[in-house]
């Protein structure tokens, strides 16, 4: 099981960018997906999650900016950026709990997409 995340990049502040994180593999099911994000001197924080039912859940620095959403028939999770500031440049981590051919959901993450804006 791997999780691959694309759509990272160089934005201005108040541009939008959008995140993808697909999850591959022998996937049997997947219960949460989320981004997290780590900027450079700081510890990993949460940004957002979606349960496999569709209900969201945000860190209240992104409340109204951040849009988290994902497809199940593709084990995709989105993360649709918008009015970016300064203070959202780090890397960004895919993370899913996962079932695969075994009985029990593991976390997994991808390996961080850069998300850079500038002023």
């Amino acid at each position: 099981v791997q999780l691959v995340e694309s759509g990272g990049g160089l934005v201005q502040a108040g541009g939008s960018l959008r995140l993808s994180c697909a999850a591959s593999g022998s996937i049997f099911s997947i219960n949460d997906m989320g981004w997290y994000r780590q900027a450079p001197g700081k510890q990993r924080e949460l940004v957002a999650t979606i349960t496999s039912g569709g209900s969201t859940n945000y860190a209240d620095s992104v409340k109204g900016r951040f849009t988290i959403s994902r497809d199940n028939a593709k084990n995709t999770v989105y993360l649709q950026m918008s009015s970016l500031k300064p203070d959202d440049t780090a890397v960004y981590y895919c993370n899913a709990e996962i079932r695969a051919t075994g009985a029990y959901y593991y976390d997994y993450w991808g390996q961080g997409t850069q998300v850079t804006v500038s002023s």
